[in-house]
């Protein structure tokens, strides 16, 4: 038997499990591989397109264009590798399914834990940057003024009320920024009830309780919903980049590349963030017509439109202004204004709100379809799996996503959940690269109806290795090789050399190798505090396993 905690699903047991009518009713198969890429661009283009492009242009210049591409290629290893999984083992289980057939239980556990943080927490991020485009464009388009204080949790406005006594204080009140006044202003003028002030985002949970509420009603209802905001979005988005295109002048292209290759590559990680999302494909698979056919094709699909959109905003953008002028929040409705065209202000205020809630919809659909097939396995209570009769969608998990991202929502700080999400991403990511050396090692590759395309990589990762070294040592510093300075760079050298040594005797793919390898590389770039905070987050999970999922899981 060995040692349960590792005890795999062989992959018919997993798709058996998906179709057991046991398990109540079964989920609606009614996406196409359209409503599929449509899923994944609302997924992907999010609040990302209106805000990291400035931050990251102001850094690299143009080249970050170049950038967009070069991570859209790194995202595509990992994308082929759940692709493989996904034509597999056509599971909504997503990497969890998929740690589950290649790992063991315990594992599986791990990245459904892990999901959480992608999906649900990360979805409270998304909740509370909807609300603020949502007030934005009340008061710039409609002339609507939102109730400052029902807009603002108390810790973000407590702190700039705190910021500005003790400016006050010191005399410095006038280096403030005007953002952290407007705060401390609201916090001062709050309700008062019991002694306590009433600050909460209002405008967050309920967009998060709407959209719970139509994922909640059925999937071809999210389904047409989803693909109009995708519409809309996608239009205006175009509409953008062919408006701006006549105020291109090509001397603000030069140079192309003023802070140099460490200038572009300071933008590496807020770039790849704004990619994540094509894996939410996968947890509609039960859904889904032809899923083994259809689920890979999305995923590509999808990463290639969302490149070539965002290559083109920061080529228009960095053409229309001089890149130095783009350290801003809102990028897009400042270049407009910069050329006097504040109608288009209003106009991208709006596509934000859209974009960002079929983002929000994106992955609330995502989350309750892992809490589902996990309790299946018996790793949560059964109510999780229950199905609708009548709306053929998981209910309950549906109903505590909601409560789950709502409530946070109106009283937390964002910054304190981004912090928080980051890692358990990209951990799940690795797990599904690794897998598919798994699965080459095991021959269950050959049971995949598509492929990640092999390349030996006996004699191409230590070389690389070689190659990386060199260029860290000579062109960025070689302080960065040093683990007591840099303890997680460490760990990724350390890592890449045990993954080439294991390639020259297992003849390992590269492909996986290189997605492994960029995951674990933006997980360094994260720094400690974010690795702490996931050890906190899986060590809480694991004694959640313990107490329930261990003892009732389905492979006792």
């Amino acid at each position: 038997m060995g040692n349960p905690l590792f005890q795999r699903k062989n992959i018919e047991q997993a798709v058996q499990d998906a179709s057991d009518e046991s398990h109540g009713p079964s989920l609606e198969r009614v996406l196409s591989v359209k409503d599929l890429t449509f899923f994944g661009l609302a997924a992907i283009v999010g609040a990302g397109i209106f805000s990291t492009i400035g931050k990251a242009t102001f850094a690299g210049g143009p080249a970050v264009s170049l950038l967009f591409i070069f991570v859209a290629i790194a995202c595509v290893f990992t994308a082929l590798s759940y692709a493989q999984f996904a034509s597999t083992v056509p599971v909504s289980g997503s990497a969890y399914t998929y740690a589950y057939v290649t790992f063991g239980e315990v594992f599986a556990w791990i990245i459904g834990w892990a999901l959480v943080l992608e999906y649900a927490v990360s979805n409270i991020v998304v909740a509370i940057s909807w609300s603020e485009y949502f007030v934005t464009m009340l008061e710039n388009v409609f002339r609507i003024h939102w109730p400052r204080w029902l807009a603002i949790d108390a810790f973000t406005a407590g702190k700039a009320f705190d910021d500005v006594l003790a400016a006050s204080t010191a005399g410095t009140l006038a280096e403030l920024p005007s953002h952290t006044l407007q705060l401390a202003k609201v916090y001062e003028s709050a309700p008062v009830i019991g002694g306590i002030k009433v600050l909460m985002n209002l405008p967050a949970a309920i967009i998060t309780v709407l959209i719970t509420w139509l994922i909640y009603i059925g999937i071809k209802e999210s389904r047409n919903v989803s693909n109009l905001l995708v519409y809309i979005k996608l239009g205006i988005v175009i509409f953008v980049i062919l408006g701006g295109v006549f105020y291109v002048d090509t001397a603000n292209w030069t140079p192309f590349a003023p802070n140099g290759t460490q200038g572009v590559m300071l933008s590496v990680a807020a770039v790849f963030f704004s990619f994540i999302g094509f894996d939410a494909i996968s947890t509609t698979a039960e859904e889904t017509k032809n899923p083994q056919r259809d689920l890979p094709r999305a995923m590509i699909y999808a990463l290639i439109v969302t490149t070539v959109l965002y290559v083109l905003i920061t080529l228009v953008l960095t053409g229309m202004v001089n890149y130095k002028e783009l350290g801003v929040n809102d990028p897009l409705a400042f270049v407009f204004e910069k050329i006097g065209m504040n109608w288009m202000a209003g106009v991208i205020s709006v596509s934000a709100v859209i974009a960002i809630s079929s983002a929000l919809l994106a992955f609330q659909v995502a989350q309750p379809r892992i809490w589902m097939v996990m309790s299946r396995d018996g790793l949560l209570p059964k109510v999780f799996g229950d199905i609708h009769p009548k709306y053929k969608t998981p209910w309950f998990s549906t109903i505590v996503t909601g409560v789950l991202v709502a409530v946070p929502a109106m009283f937390l700080n964002m910054e304190f959940v981004i912090d928080l999400t980051a890692v358990g991403t990209l951990f799940a990511f690795i797990l599904v690269c690794g897998g598919i050396l798994y699965m080459d090692h095991t021959g269950l590759s050959q049971q995949a109806k598509f492929r990640v395309p092999y390349i030996n990589g006996k004699f191409l990762i230590l070389p690389l290795l070689a190659v990386g070294l060199y260029i860290v040592y000579t062109q960025v510093g070689p302080e960065y090789l040093n683990f007591k300075v840099h303890p997680l760079y460490g760990i990724f050298w350390l890592t890449w050399a045990v993954l080439g040594i294991l390639a020259f005797r297992y003849n390992f793919s590269l492909f996986p190798v290189i997605g492994i390898l960029v995951n674990l590389y933006l997980m360094a770039e994260l720094g400690t505090s974010n690795w702490t905070m996931f050890l906190i987050w899986l060590v809480i999970g694991m004694v959640i396993y313990g107490l329930y999922g261990y003892r009732n899981s389905k492979l006792r």
